[in-house]
């Protein structure tokens, strides 16, 4: 990209071959989006299960919701403290052993949860599970730009995406479900719902282990023709990258401003995912109307991923798009605590999870515009880290501010905020210097 390129326009190269990046391409989501799709599936919903858990475990060993705002962010401690080296440790070993390894680790940590007694015991639980599972969001982002060319990466990005909205789709009456054995030999239904959602992990990093490969090299189903079309293009990408190397690009202040956005953006999406089912439960909803009530506005949210990523390929202009589903997505939270009515609580909800998740694609199209090599594999983790420090704040204010008030709305007007924030931050990536226009001057 030159020192005057922007964002809001970016253009792929030429490829010699569009067609056979295509076909290529087409072949790559087919094949591995469905075992990273179900991967990052199975984990939205072991770090997002706390959330039903709570509906009874909360009272069951004594949690203030300011203490459960804290087991919902001790999470993130251990995810942010490990993401940069988890995410260079895979760029060394292959993603098929490192991210076998994060399944595996984290679906015994996620099982481990039922052993809590107490605020902290569960917190201790919880940042094993983070620890665990730190690296593999960005790893597969990494592992996907490693694979798939520019022109085609918004969708493929956008297909892995929906398994975060999609979780929360199955999680709702599947926790439901698993808090109904409560009793169960003996065991509480709390307990039942992080053993039995802890095992898919295990059993999912095993077989990844056997099934994922490493390089588009080492597959049958490309041709010879379309894994040399694809590795031209890549490379060709490599070479148009003003940055490869880690150190630089972390002193870059695009970074500085978009990882201070990512934070704003984690912070309105974990907020809400993991208070949701405690506020429909403030409507007098049963248990199973809580999971099927909560399931709607994320199936509206799968749908509007796909669709926006479509159009991110076609247009190319990432940093419009992200800031404007930012928008949307604060002005979702001010509609859903309008008033008290139900409909217009998950209406707005829905609004607020169709920007959030569009966000994603997005924002993580942006950086292969200008990054390679380990540039791109540390500042991704760096700037999905630094994002999850929002995981730990927004569950964390949302609780106090409702121990404070006795209300959720002064948390969803603070989530509001928050989204507008990363909107605003971000969109003055283009007013900052490149370091390639310092280097032209001196």
């Amino acid at each position: 990209m030159s020192a005057n390129a922007s964002f809001n326009d970016v253009q792929a190269p030429l490829a010699p071959d569009e067609g056979l990046l295509r076909t290529g391409s087409r072949k790559i989501t087919i094949r591995l989006l469905p075992l990273l799709l179900i991967g990052y599936l199975v984990s939205y919903i072991d770090r997002t299960n706390l959330g039903f858990a709570a509906l009874t475990m909360n009272q069951a060993i004594g949690l203030t919701a300011t203490q459960f705002g804290i087991a919902g962010g001790a999470f993130y401690v251990g995810y942010v403290l490990l993401e940069v080296p988890s995410n260079l440790v895979l760029q060394r070993v292959g993603a098929r052993r490192w991210l076998a390894r994060i399944m595996v680790t984290w679906g015994i940590a996620v099982a481990g949860t039922a052993l809590a007694r107490g605020p902290h015991s569960l917190y201790a639980w919880r940042l094993l599970t983070g620890a665990a599972e730190a690296g593999f969001y960005p790893g597969v982002i990494f592992y996907l730009a490693t694979w798939v060319p520019r022109k085609h990466r918004a969708k493929a990005f956008g297909w892995f995406n929906v398994a975060n909205p999609l979780a929360s789709v199955i999680s709702g009456p599947l926790s439901a479900a698993l808090l109904r054995m409560d009793g169960f030999w003996g065991i509480a239904g709390w307990r039942w719902l992080f053993i039995l959602e802890g095992i898919p992990a295990c059993a999912l990093g095993i077989y990844t282990f056997y099934a994922l490969p490493d390089r588009p090299g080492d597959v049958s189903w490309l041709t010879d023709t379309e894994k040399a079309a694809i590795e031209n293009a890549l490379q060709r990408e490599k070479r148009a990258a003003t940055t490869t190397q880690l150190l630089r690009a972390l002193r870059d202040p695009r970074i500085v401003i978009l990882a201070l956005s990512y934070f704003f953006l984690v912070t309105g999406v974990l907020g809400v995912t993991l208070w949701l089912p405690q506020m429909l439960k403030q409507h007098g909803l049963s248990t199973t109307a809580i999971g099927l009530n909560s399931a709607w506005p994320y199936l509206l949210a799968c749908i509007g991923l796909v669709v926006w990523s479509a159009h991110l390929d076609r247009t190319g202009r990432y940093l419009p798009n992200y800031v404007f589903a930012c928008f949307i997505a604060a002005i979702g939270f001010g509609i859903s605590v309008f008033n008290s009515s139900l409909p217009l609580t998950l209406t707005g909800i829905a609004i607020a999870l169709i920007g959030m998740n569009a966000c994603r694609p997005a924002f993580f199209s942006i950086l292969p515009t200008f990054l390679a090599g380990t540039a791109i594999a540390g500042t991704i983790a760096f700037i999905n880290a630094m994002g999850n420090v929002g995981g730990f704040v927004g569950p964390y204010v949302v609780g106090w501010l409702k121990d404070t008030t006795g209300s959720f709305k002064p948390g969803m007007f603070a989530l509001a905020a928050m989204l507008a924030a990363a909107g605003v931050s971000a969109s003055l990536v283009n007013l900052v210097r490149r370091p390639a226009e310092v280097a032209a001057d001196a």
